[in-house]
């Protein structure tokens, strides 16, 4: 079994992308400038929103925090989303969900504009990815296939099963893994909550990607014997014996499935690392005025 480390990936792409931004001094060219907005004070959106800042800070990019009261109109929102996209320097705007129930978070997706849209969310770039034409690839699902790729895991000809299909990081994964490139070329089965009889359809998998966020979910009698298994769930369950009172697991079974599979990521340490990264990367293309080659 071989341990997915996603730290080391993640950190091998920000030294790249370090490489790339002193180059861009060198001739004085455009600095990237990834742009957030933060509504209230949500601990897991203060902390995510604090590391994509301390990411940037490190590579050499360029950042803007912009916080909102929780209390913020939707209209004041969408008019601090139109000055970004109006603003030259800024390259990438990213606004944190969840939102609070009075702002529509469809309405802000639609807001920021395409070239701007580094997390992957606009339907623009979504239609994109699933035609086949350069987009801004979600940064989950672009770190995951950063992951099979750096690992040289073979995708062409395996059966992938996709646990969950959520917008974010199942529907988009099923897409990519079944198109003409590497990763890819899978046969594809997505499973979720009606999905009768999972069991039988995640033993078939070479590759099983679980992200239905519900700790420990898989476990071994749902594993065949040498899968790769990517675990994307990180869920916090009550630990006495820390600090902070939890742990964070994934939707594996991490005991149990390990001993079974070719390849595992860890939680954490696995897939969370990359979604920072593949924020970094779409930056990078954002400022270039490029976007993710097929």
């Amino acid at each position: 079994m071989t341990l997915i480390d996603g730290n080391h990936i993640a950190q091998q792409i920000r030294e790249e992308l370090t490489e790339q931004v002193a180059t861009i001094k060198e001739k004085g060219g455009k600095i990237p400038h990834l742009a957030a907005i933060l509504v209230g004070n949500n601990p897991a959106s203060e902390a995510y929103v604090r590391n994509k800042v301390k990411d940037c800070e490190k590579i050499g990019y360029g950042s803007t925090l912009v916080r909102f009261d929780t209390d913020v109109t939707e209209e004041e929102l969408l008019a601090k989303v139109e000055e970004i996209n109006q603003n030259d320097d800024i390259d990438g705007l990213i606004v944190q969900l969840p939102l609070p129930d009075h702002i529509a978070p469809e309405k802000v997706t639609f807001t920021i504009r395409p070239e701007k849209d580094v997390d992957g969310f606009h339907p623009t770039n979504v239609g994109r990815m699933a035609k086949g034409l350069p987009a801004y690839i979600a940064a989950t699902p672009f770190g995951i296939l950063q992951l099979l790729e750096r690992y040289k895991i073979e995708t062409a000809g395996k059966h992938c099963v996709v646990i969950g299909r959520s917008d974010i990081v199942g529907t988009p994964m099923s897409i990519l893994m079944s198109r003409k490139a590497y990763p890819g070329n899978c046969t594809v089965t997505i499973c979720h909550s009606r999905t009768k009889n999972m069991p039988d359809m995640t033993r078939q998998a070479d590759i099983l990607i679980a992200a239905i966020g519900q700790a420990g979910f898989v476990t071994a009698d749902m594993v065949k014997e040498g899968a790769v298994v990517i675990d994307v769930g990180i869920n916090r369950v009550d630990d006495a014996s820390r600090k902070s009172g939890y742990a964070l697991v994934g939707d594996v079974n991490f005991e149990e499935v390990a001993e079974k599979c070719s390849f595992i990521t860890p939680v954490p340490g696995g897939v969370g690392p990359m979604t920072r990264a593949g924020l970094l990367y779409n930056t990078m293309l954002a400022a270039k005025k490029k976007i993710y080659e097929f």
